[in-house]
């Protein structure tokens, strides 16, 4: 099964790299979260909202990286999400970086719902739009 697809396009910054030039490591679980946050926002949802109003929200569970080539400063990247497994309390998103025709790096994040810190159902329109293709 998959679901909904986003990808966000990001510069590559002096600050998002090492002593070497190329983006550090850590960078990439940033670029991976701000796609992962635009993802929700595509299908009219966002963290500030959700926790504000019902104190619910997503948290990663386990996440797998591989990092397959490097990035550079001034690079554009783009990072694809999509929704691969999508439950009642969770779901899994696949994330791909790339640069050009080029993967970067492959990541897959697992995700629960929780509702005041304790595992819940994501809103069911959520689930809808999560599993929806384009």
């Amino acid at each position: 099964m998959e679901g909904v697809r986003h990808v966000l396009t990001l510069r590559i910054y002096y600050e998002d790299t090492d002593f070497s030039g190329f983006v550090y490591h850590a960078s990439y679980l940033r670029f991976l979260e701000r796609a992962r946050t635009e993802i929700l926002r595509a299908i009219d949802f966002d963290h500030r909202r959700l926790w504000e109003e019902k104190r619910e929200g997503f948290v990663v569970r386990r996440m797998t990286i591989d990092y397959l080539k490097p990035a550079q400063m001034d690079d554009v990247i783009a990072v694809t999400t999509q929704a691969e497994d999508v439950k009642a309390a969770s779901l899994v998103l696949r994330q791909v970086v790339t640069r050009g025709g080029d993967m970067l790096v492959a990541a897959t994040a697992q995700c629960a719902y929780l509702r005041a810190g304790r595992p819940a159902r994501m809103p069911e329109r959520m689930r809808r739009e999560m599993l929806r293709t384009e």
